[in-house]
């Protein structure tokens, strides 16, 4: 039986392997994602080994919390005299200390040096005393040694045509600072750091620059010999300010490794769970084929149990089969999952995210889960085909036309089908409105709701086949006369296999559906949250409308002429009723750019918060039981505790606000943290928004090239750009899965030419031209398609309508993109025709006289 089963995969190459395509996408994506990550990761653990490989106790700032979701962390540098206490011990060998921080560099027409995603890295050097803990390596020019003097790396020197004796600017707090480029450097045994930029500098300047004079941000300890690194440290931490800690050097490059797994960690689970939905619609396409397949074979199936095979023999066999096709196809995956990492790497290097590069990864859990997970989906999906084709009676053998018989539980197959997809709904609305949920446990409720949901839908859809197949093929009827007739009728013949036909499609086009409408909504909820609260003429931002800027940019702002008002909103990093979170501070004239409605008792609290006042959102003070006086603790990044008492609460718009959960006092929040920066600063100006404004506006920022000034409309288009973004690359990601059903639609129009090889015969018989027949296989695709495309448009909107009602009250509205979705129509449309190009052609080059004779 074993034999039979292999020639019988022999016998059908074309249907092997358009089968077998369908798990290599999907393993190829698991794979690809495993290969990204792994190597992304390696290439971290090098640049971050690399910096502490000749140490053995490291000596960093301290932090009273960790904020992992904020892009204004800060931590606290601390004394220099801890160095010469360090250097004092007598098992310290050798110690030296170092500045970090970020700035940015500027390029010769002064705009900011991408960091593609990275970071602006700014180190400090010094030659005479760490030349063993330098990670950095030299490779043109000398390391900087006074000020105007700075070294960068290899990577912008070759990019932006910088060489050793040219002038190069860097955005400090006072405007752009021109340095002597006195060096060129790479970053140890890393050929790429991605597209981060490093500024190196030399250890008075970097403390001058970042506003760190007596103060270090790290200190290397190396021992002497035979002391251990956890001797070294007990020694070194009674001698530390409460604003440091020390930890061995494996320890904390154990700690910036986890922070990268950590971020990456999400980042794989995202793309793994693309890979999964291209596997489940993966498994459609098996078991559809699969169950075509087998009913094309019940003679076949017959003439084995009629010469002495098991109904166990013929379940075997088919399960065999299946285990070749997805051993083999996962092995193919799996190396196509290299191209397939390649792809990923170039397409986020193309949105501007460049990660660091290292040699491939390509991991043993790799080559195990890939391979495990392709096998097992494909004999998943082959299991219930299988079972059916035991089933065949030995006396069809003899029958001309034999079906497969109906089984005893069929009769229970609405209830069935009803039942699963109410279970899929209860599921997800469990999932999205269930109260007192873990987020892993919610984020369980709603996988397998919508699993099971597109399931239901799947097996419920036979049902809809022919009324929906009458309306969408009567325009390809009407268009396409006989050859559009036949099309419609042959899609309405097999309502089972035309619904699991476009069941593969559905899965793809609702996740888009769902994704367009999810991000129409925040898009409109923005745009309206924009409009109501944005009654300035500016806002000021940085260059990439995301990271904080100086605040020495609004002074520069403030004297422009015509300028009535400059409120800048600063935002910083806080721990609030045991929440990390990130903090905003106003100037008392935040009314002059912000329309807040302020709820009653709480008119213009921003102007009356003082020391210690805060506000913040009703159903912030409502989670949080707030009214107005209410004590709020905030603990600072170093450690300290502002008591603040709340003095107003306010309404914010559905789009959001923006303000953090809670909101000090400029002044209070620029004493009490060391580097205050600005996220936003609002603009009044007389005479409005005009070209001339706005031209007077950019020079008195000519010194602040991070910082550029935008209307409302611009503002808000900057943010509706970035939302954009986000949507194609998910669209690009989902689109994977629509690649994979169309192979579905190939696979059974091909496997329906196989079948219907007799009737295209008589047919093209009686008349029907080859180009007739090619129509008739095009219309029947296309009807197939859009079939598949109403059911996913339609759960899609379903799906965003629950979510959207249960993401209300964080201001995300329901607003369908009709035009986008009149789009995936007729992308339906040229999918079905894609589709159809090769079945149609092998069906118009049947031969007459053999498709006659055909059995």
């Amino acid at each position: 039986m074993n034999a039979v089963a292999l020639k019988g995969l022999l016998g059908r190459k074309l249907r092997t392997v358009l089968t077998a395509l369908a798990i290599v996408l999907g393993v190829a994506m698991i794979s690809g994602t495993y290969v990204l990550t792994d190597t992304i990761t390696a290439a971290f653990t090098n640049v971050v080994s690399d910096s502490y490989s000749n140490s053995d106790a490291v000596i960093s700032g301290k932090v009273a919390f960790k904020n992992t979701n904020s892009n204004t962390e800060e931590t606290p540098a601390f004394p220099a005299a801890v160095l010469t206490k360090v250097k004092a011990l007598p098992d310290v060998a050798a110690a030296a200390g170092g500045v970090g921080d970020q700035v940015k560099l500027i390029d010769r027409n002064g705009k900011v040096i991408s960091t593609g995603g990275g970071e602006s890295i700014a180190s400090s050097v010094d030659p005479a005393n760490d030349k063993r803990f330098n990670p950095l390596n030299l490779v043109a020019g000398k390391w900087p040694v006074g000020n105007g003097q700075i070294a960068i790396d290899k990577r912008t020197s070759q990019n932006e045509h910088y060489a050793v004796g040219d002038s190069i600017g860097i955005a400090a707090d006072e405007g752009v600072l021109q340095m002597e480029i006195t060096g060129i450097a790479t970053f140890a045994s890393s050929s790429s750091i991605g597209a981060s930029t490093f500024a190196i500098f030399d250890v008075p300047t970097a403390q001058q620059l970042f506003d760190k004079e007596g103060k270090f941000d790290q200190i290397q300890v190396a021992a002497k010999s035979g002391v251990t690194p956890e001797k070294l440290v007990g020694e070194i931490r009674p001698l530390l300010p409460a604003t440091a800690q020390v930890k061995t050097a494996e320890a904390q490059t154990q700690e910036a490794v986890d922070d990268v797994s950590s971020t990456l960690g999400i980042f794989q689970k995202v793309l793994l769970a693309f890979g999964v939905i291209a596997l489940f619609v993966g498994a459609f396409v098996i078991a559809n084929t699969l169950s075509i397949t087998i009913a094309q074979r019940v003679r076949e199936f017959a003439t084995l149990r009629t010469i002495g095979g098991s109904r166990r023999q013929v379940l075997k066999t088919v399960l065999l089969e299946a285990l070749v096709i997805g051993l083999l196809a996962s092995v193919l995956g799996l190396f196509l999952g290299l191209g397939i990492a390649k792809a990923l790497d170039a397409l986020f290097s193309a949105m501007g995210v460049n990660f660091p590069k290292t040699g491939t990864v390509f991991a043993t859990r790799t080559i195990v889960v890939s391979i495990l997970v392709g096998v097992v989906v494909t004999l998943l999906a082959s299991l219930r085909p299988a079972i059916k084709a035991t089933r065949v009676p030995p006396i069809a053998a003899v029958r001309e036309g034999a079906t497969l018989p109906v089984t005893r539980l069929s009769r229970f197959g609405p209830v069935f089908s009803l039942a699963t997809l109410a279970l899929g709904i209860l599921l997800l609305v469990y999932g999205i409105f269930g109260g007192g949920m873990s987020t892993a446990s919610r984020l369980l409720a709603l996988g397998f709701g919508t699993l099971i949901l597109f399931i239901g839908v799947a097996v419920n859809a036979k049902r809809a086949v022919r009324p929906l197949a009458s309306i969408l093929g009567w325009p390809g009827a009407r268009i396409g006369g006989l050859a559009g007739t036949l099309a419609r009728e042959n899609a309405m013949r097999n309502p089972s296999r035309t619904a699991s036909t476009a069941s593969a499609l559905m899965i793809g086009l609702a996740l888009i559906t769902f994704v367009a409408i999810l991000g129409a909504g925040l898009r409109t909820s923005f745009g309206d949250a924009v409009d109501k609260l944005f009654i300035a003429d500016y806002a000021l931002t940085a260059e990439n409308g995301f990271d904080p800027f100086t605040k020495q940019a609004d002074e520069a702002v403030g004297v422009t002429p015509g300028i009535t008002a400059v409120s800048p909103i600063r935002a910083g990093d806080a721990r609030v009723f045991g929440d990390n979170t990130q903090i905003s501070a106003v100037q008392p004239n935040l009314s002059e750019g912000v329309a807040v409605d302020w709820l009653p008792g709480s008119k213009n609290a921003a102007a009356r918060l003082g020391a210690n006042g805060a506000f913040v959102d009703k159903d912030y003070a409502k989670d949080h039981d707030l009214k107005l006086g209410s004590p709020i603790p905030v603990t600072t990044p170093t450690g300290k505790v502002l008591h603040l008492r709340l003095k107003g609460i306010f309404d914010p718009p559905k789009g959001g606000s923006p303000f953090g959960p809670v909101t000090m006092s400029a002044e209070t929040f620029d004493a009490n943290y060391a580097s205050p920066q600005n996220l936003m600063t609002l603009i009044r100006i007389k005479g409005g928004a005009t070209p001339s404004n706005t031209a007077r506006l950019d020079l008195a920022l000519n010194r602040f090239p991070d910082a550029k000034v935008q209307t409302a409309a611009q503002f808000k288009k900057t943010q509706e750009d970035d939302i954009n973004i986000v949507l194609n690359v998910l669209y690009g990601l989902l689109g994977l899965s629509v690649i994979i059903s169309l192979f579905g639609v190939v696979n059974t129009l091909v496997l329906s030419v196989f079948e219907r090889t007799r009737e295209i015969g008589m047919l093209r018989a009686v008349g029907m031209t080859r180009r007739q027949v090619r129509r008739m296989i095009r219309y029947e695709s296309i009807v197939t398609a859009l079939i598949g495309g109403a059911l996913g448009i339609t759960v899609g909107i379903f799906l965003a309508v629950l979510t959207t009602q249960a993401l209300s009250d964080e201001g995300v509205v329901l607003a369908i993109p009709w035009k986008t979705i009149a789009l995936f129509v007729l992308g339906t449309i040229a999918a079905g025709i894609l589709a159809a190009m090769f079945p149609a052609r092998r069906a118009s080059r049947l031969n007459i006289l053999k498709a006659l004779q055909y059995e």
